[in-house]
């Protein structure tokens, strides 16, 4: 491992830089009236999934969900899927919280705060069902590309952090980030790519067309999915196999 390699691993993995932004009045109002049934604070507790979400057989979670629209469309379309998001700017927090009211979506919480910790203190190895992450910040200049999130260390945790079987589904439309993604995740163990080694995937019916992606296409970006499954360790899929005959 080269010593630029070494210290990408080495450094503290953000999911953000956070970014001041205005909230509209309906967004803040939002956020203060709604925070204090939806929210989630990280206080470094864990997570009782089946707990918070005691109609859900399922449980995802959503990293950088932005203002809200997909993770409150996938909640609307999957009452039985407990689906927690993460994000960090307010107002988008506001937006979504405002959407949940709205639908009267009870299997949907939010969390204000830096993914990477929420994933590492408040969320048990081996509890989710999926894990998404749709359209994060590019990071696009080239000196830039080490902040971005998609690292080994990041992607060793969401691994952790999912069922065997679970899904990690990303999406970007910053051609040079898909090839990133392809080859740091293609380059760890305990991954299977359900598109094929080295191919990326259609982007599924469960996923609705963000206006992220809306954009991109407008500006002629093409908008790449990714879909990797977290393969069940080596002694659970002997003993499954075993069991099996």
């Amino acid at each position: 491992m080269s010593t630029d390699e070494q210290a990408a691993r080495d450094r503290p993995i953000r999911s953000f830089v956070r970014r001041q932004g205005r909230f509209t009045p309906a967004q803040r109002e939002a956020f203060d009236t709604l925070w204090t049934g939806r929210g989630l604070e990280a206080d470094g507790s864990r997570l009782d999934l089946a707990s918070l979400f005691p109609r859900c057989d399922r449980f995802v979670v959503e990293i950088g969900f932005g203002m809200g629209y997909t993770l409150a469309e996938l909640a609307s379309r999957e009452p039985r899927t407990g689906f927690i998001g993460i994000e960090v700017h307010r107002p988008g927090v506001g937006k979504l919280l405002a959407l949940a009211e709205e639908r009267g979506l009870e299997n949907l919480r939010v969390f204000c705060h830096d993914a990477v910790e929420v994933l590492e203190r408040a969320l048990a190895d081996a509890s989710l069902d999926a894990v998404l992450l749709f359209f994060p910040d590019p990071w696009h200049k080239k000196r830039h590309n080490k902040r971005r999130l998609v690292q080994p260390p990041f992607v060793e945790l969401v691994q952790r952090k999912l069922k065997p079987g679970g899904l990690f589904h990303l999406a970007t439309d910053w051609e040079d980030y898909a090839l990133q993604m392809l080859e740091v995740i293609e380059s760890l163990p305990g991954w299977t790519n359900l598109a094929g080694a080295g191919r990326f995937s259609p982007r599924p019916e469960s996923r609705p067309e963000t206006r992220f992606e809306q954009r991109g296409m407008r500006l002629g970006h093409g908008v790449r999915d990714l879909l990797f499954r977290r393969d069940a360790p080596p002694d659970q899929a002997n003993s499954a196999s075993t069991a099996s005959r």
